[in-house]
């Protein structure tokens, strides 16, 4: 199945988060408090195709109260965090949505990843991701994670769907 083909059936897409929504910096001050730095262009873009009715979910094996924070100013109530089995919790998804695998997308940039990607219909992988799950994607970002590799997803899949135009018109008037 070409790329398009695949873009344009998406209804869901999962994130991983650190390297993905961030560059993979891991940031402590100085009482262990943990920060993060997202970009406000993946923000932006993920806004955008939950208008268009597409959800978004965040799967990530840490847990932070950054990432508590910017799922709730996005919007975004699927964040599974804390998760040590990727796949058991995509296998959840896919029970809470009645979503098939080819209705869901992946976006991940380490190994933990690959369980998740190869059970869903599109994979991909960041630009600096591992070098085996860049083998695995379907697609790779042009941009790096956490530099606004996310919001280029975004945009593919607004795109596959021939939504993108009206919204650049939209944002212009």
């Amino acid at each position: 199945m070409k790329l398009p083909n695949r873009l344009r059936r998406i209804r869901l897409l999962l994130l991983d988060v650190d390297g993905v929504l961030t560059d993979g910096s891991i940031i402590y001050d100085d009482r262990g408090m943990e920060t993060k730095a997202f970009n406000a262009r993946d923000g932006l873009g993920m806004r955008l195709l939950m208008d268009a009715g597409i959800d978004i979910g965040l799967i990530t094996g840490r847990s932070s109260e950054a990432l508590k924070h910017r799922c709730r100013n996005l919007g975004i109530s699927r964040l599974m965090d804390g998760v040590e089995d990727k796949a058991r919790a995509l296998a959840r998804v896919m029970s809470d949505t009645g979503l098939t695998k080819d209705q869901i997308a992946f976006v991940g940039d380490d190994l933990p990843d690959l369980a998740i990607m190869a059970r869903v219909g599109l994979r991909i992988a960041v630009s600096d991701a591992h070098p085996a799950v860049r083998a695995m994607a379907h697609m790779v970002t042009q941009t790096p994670g956490g530099r606004g590799a996310v919001r280029e997803v975004c945009e593919a899949i607004l795109e596959s769907k021939g939504l993108w135009s009206d919204i650049v018109t939209r944002m212009a008037e």
